[in-house]
């Protein structure tokens, strides 16, 4: 039976820019399904209702003594300055079992042979430092991620983050700067092709991100309706007719001259241009358009299970960072050490989308929503299943 659990990714580790490798190892290393992903800052009553259910929870007790104080005093907002963290929803079939495994121990005395044919996240990214002098002293601990280990628990905990996150925006709009003159938003899309399969691309994408120095404030996992997919990108059907339809209008020409033996005239390159070109430009857009939503407009009807990871970040000159470590549209003509150079295929299949101004950030936002977040109903909806279901 497919069930849903949870990781929660610390604010220190996302605050230290490690959310890119945390997520390629989950991706990649578990048969689960992504299907649901936010960024949100706890309030004081969230982070106490949690660490009051980590206390109870039925496991080494040392351990979740030390994650529940972690978490009362270190997702809690600090003097109004708040602590982003990121949930990241799973489902499959025993998925605190695969989770727990790949996340790793927080005592390493706690590791079984079993999982020393590979390292945890918490091998890699987390802290526990035992005072020199006093070994039941911790003088340290960051513990990078937090999953239930058992199935009522992921459940238990689940009620209570859709509680809090059910009408929520999908943007953490206090982050504190101190010059806000040059402070800008962009809109990333890590597009389907990175999802066709178990991958650590989006991972990667997002680490390779990392380097301008931005912070994420909005993250969602989202699926293009037909009808947004259009509307997205309806300022690229009209620059394919534009560069496309002359450059294939012209190339149908040589094709007939040469296999007719005859010279075409100007008004005959014209009408190919005006009709094969155009039509040609059209295709293109509809191929764009299916392979971001799963339908192609004026085909066949019939969706199929397409889906990215829409990525807000926020910044100092934030557009143009972004754009810089993206490349340009052609992964060809991209150079190295950019993300459509690295992962990219060819124009349409590009691997990431990256707004190209503030007023596109502006006009791409409203149109994929990105302050609403359907985590939490997607949440509610499996509970509320598996409680018929019972």
């Amino acid at each position: 039976m497919e069930t849903f659990s949870y990781v929660l990714v610390t604010p220190y580790t996302v605050a230290k820019s490690r959310t890119g490798g945390v997520l390629a190892r989950l991706l990649s290393q578990v048969d689960l399904e992504l299907v649901g992903a936010q960024i949100f800052a706890p309030d004081a009553d969230l982070a106490r209702k949690y660490a009051d259910m980590l206390r109870k929870q039925n496991t080494a007790a040392g351990a979740v003594t030390l994650l529940a104080d972690y978490v009362e005093r270190r997702f809690a907002p600090l003097e109004r300055r708040v602590h982003p963290t990121l949930l990241l929803l799973f489902k499959g079939e025993s998925p605190c079992e695969k989770l727990a495994a790949i996340c790793g121990h927080i005592y390493p005395d706690h590791i079984g042979e079993e999982s020393l044919d590979r390292e945890t996240i918490r091998d890699t990214y987390s802290d526990l430092i035992i005072a020199h002098n006093d070994p039941n002293k911790i003088d340290y601990f960051e513990p990078a991620v937090i999953t239930p280990r058992t199935q009522r628990e992921a459940d238990e905990d689940l009620v209570l983050f859709s509680a809090f996150l059910k009408g929520k925006e999908n943007i953490i709009n206090s982050m504190q700067y101190p010059d806000t003159s040059r402070i800008e938003r962009t809109l990333v899309i890590i597009k389907p092709d990175n999802w066709q399969y178990a991958s650590s691309r989006p991972g990667n994408i997002i680490d390779m991100f990392t380097r301008t120095g931005l912070r994420i404030i909005g993250v969602k996992v989202h699926r293009f309706t037909l009808e947004q997919a259009l509307k997205f990108y309806g300022p690229v059907e009209t620059a394919l007719k534009t560069k496309l339809a002359p450059i294939f209008g012209k190339h149908a020409k040589e094709l007939l001259e040469r296999e007719f033996s005859l010279s075409l005239s100007a008004e005959t390159e014209k009408a190919l241009i005006d009709s094969f070109g155009v039509e040609y430009a059209h295709d293109q857009f509809a191929q764009i358009v299916g392979f971001m939503s799963g339908v192609k407009p004026g085909g066949n009807k019939q969706s199929h299970p397409v889906k990215c990871m829409i990525i807000i970040y926020e910044g100092i000159d934030a557009v143009r960072k972004i754009r810089d470590v993206l490349g340009p549209t052609d992964p060809l003509k991209a150079p190295g050490g950019t993300v459509r150079r690295e992962f990219g295929s060819n124009v349409m299949v590009n691997t990431a989308h990256a707004s190209d101004s503030g007023e596109s950030f502006d006009r791409e936002s409203g149109i994929v929503r990105v302050n609403e977040n359907q985590l939490a109903d997607i949440v509610i909806e499996y509970l509320q299943q598996k409680t018929k279901a019972l």
